[in-house]
């Protein structure tokens, strides 16, 4: 949907925030011009390093054992005789620490059940141990292949199991929250829009993904419940083709920074024409409210004309957008901008991960 939204071109020049680096390299597949991947988070440079130097160095067999089904039985000798010397310093000192994620002895751990979001997917995993006939429906849903059958199987079989009081419980903590990556502001922002709180919210998530959208392919949900992605689902970077497409040059087209976005605008002479800013805002404008109106302004002063911006949010109109102002005259942020409201509606509806509220495209006027 965010190729959809951003409509790439050869001539494009990007400013993405970096994330765990599968968005960035999804959009060099569509060849822009150049991609700068920017993150204040200097581990998630240090895993877009480590997937750009695994692109580089290794063949796809490799690649895909690493990144697609998260375990290698050669982790440890991979790293070191390969991709070790590529990376730079913090990233280096990094996976000198953490290689071992990718091949843990005496244990059937894969990638995806380490970092924040990797210990709530291994609590899932250990739910769906103590309750085997619930595991048993939801390991057969990836196996459905048309959308009544996926249904039924949710509604007579999932559901019943699914949303115990305990689980409730469970979604509607801060902890869970902040290990998925869901700071306390964002965490306000869905219980002032959602009358069932976060734990009615994201349930009306996940049953709005397993009843309306075909999950056999659903690539984002699939890797929380069994840790690894298959050739059939996976990312599109982890397709054999597309592999050796970026490693025959599209990957060389991807910067990454360690910096913010406001840090890194002020630096360069680039002119970005497309900005891929996630959901950063729900928590700069409750906590650094100053910051996030410099950023504005620089993303402004940097953009092409007509460059277009794409942003998430935990709300569907998030309030920021009613105090940002911008440039020497402080225009009113929605003012500077011309949002394709039609477009996000029509592509959220396909949204196969549906966790935010608010998904928002928007041109710069001229």
């Amino acid at each position: 949907m965010d190729r959809e939204a951003l409509r790439l071109g050869a001539d494009d020049t990007m400013l993405v925030i970096t994330s765990a680096g599968c968005n960035v390299l999804d959009y060099a597949l569509t060849g822009p011009r150049a991609i700068h991947a920017v993150d204040a988070n200097p581990r998630q440079t240090a895993l877009l390093d480590l997937k750009l130097a695994a692109i580089r160095k290794l063949g796809f067999d490799d690649f895909f054992a690493l990144f697609g089904s998260g375990r290698h039985p050669a982790a440890r000798e991979v790293y070191h005789d390969a991709l070790r010397a590529e990376l730079g310093d913090f990233s280096r000192e990094y996976w000198d620490r953490n290689h071992h994620w990718f091949g843990e002895p005496d244990t059937r751990d894969t990638f995806y059940f380490h970092g924040l979001s990797g210990l709530v997917a291994r609590g899932f995993r250990t739910y769906l141990r103590v309750r085997p006939q619930l595991a048993r429906y939801v390991h057969a849903l990836f196996h459905t292949r048309t959308l009544d059958e996926q249904r039924q199987l949710y509604d007579e079989c999932i559901q019943p199991l699914m949303w115990s009081r305990g689980m409730n419980w469970t979604l509607s903590r801060q902890i869970t929250m902040s290990l998925l990556g869901v700071p306390y502001p964002q965490r306000r922002e869905v219980q002032a829009q959602h009358a069932g709180g976060v734990a009615g919210f994201i349930r009306e998530a996940i049953e709005y993904v397993f009843r309306q959208l075909p999950v056999h392919d659903n690539y984002f949900w699939a890797v929380y419940v069994f840790g690894r992605y298959t050739e059939q689902c996976c990312p599109e970077y982890l397709k054999r083709g597309n592999f050796l497409a970026l490693q025959a040059g599209l990957a060389d087209r991807i910067h990454p920074h360690t910096c913010t976005v406001t840090e890194f605008l002020h630096d360069t002479d680039e002119r970005i024409s497309r900005f891929v800013l996630l959901d950063h805002m729900d928590w700069m404008s409750s906590y650094y409210p100053d910051a996030l109106v410099k950023e504005w302004n620089a993303i402004l002063d940097r953009a092409t004309p007509e460059a277009r911006v794409i942003f998430r949010s935990a709300h569907a109109a998030p309030r920021y957008l009613d105090w940002i102002t911008v440039g020497t005259a402080r225009r009113r942020l929605p003012d500077a901008l011309e949002f394709h409201d039609d477009l996000a509606r029509a592509l959220t509806a396909r949204d196969r991960v549906h966790t935010y509220a608010g998904f928002h495209i928007a041109d710069v006027r001229t």
